[in-house]
């Protein structure tokens, strides 16, 4: 047997015209992965970024921590008077949300291009 692989989460910020785009590659689940989001989330509305779009498309795995995350974030920018998209969700993680019926709560695009311009 080998070693457990124990994946490391990459967020990458980038500026866009109507606010800022995060890429998450990776897992968003319990630990590590989860709490890094939420402060990323945190750092950018503490810099006065309140429009956010994040990119699920290279998210290997979203679990219920990450799941919640997800909605934190949600709420978090939405008091802020900001307005959080996510995009790009593979097939299972858009039916893992559906399933708990948050694609009614959370903005989901299909691409970049369409949250960008909802932003």
């Amino acid at each position: 047997m080998g070693q457990p692989v124990i994946e490391k989460t990459l967020y990458k910020v980038r500026v866009v015209e109507k606010g800022v785009v995060i890429d998450i590659t990776g897992g968003l689940r319990l630990g590590e992965s989860e709490q890094a989001f939420r402060q990323q989330v945190q750092e950018l509305l503490d810099s006065g970024k309140r429009n956010i779009a994040v990119n699920l498309g290279a998210v290997t795995f979203v679990d219920s921590s990450g799941i919640g995350g997800m909605v934190r974030a949600f709420t978090s920018v939405n008091r802020a008077g900001g307005k959080l998209f996510f995009f790009a969700p593979s097939k299972m993680i858009r039916q893992t949300l559906k399933m708990v019926r948050l694609d009614t709560v959370l903005s989901l695009y299909d691409d970049e291009a369409a949250a960008i311009a909802a932003l």
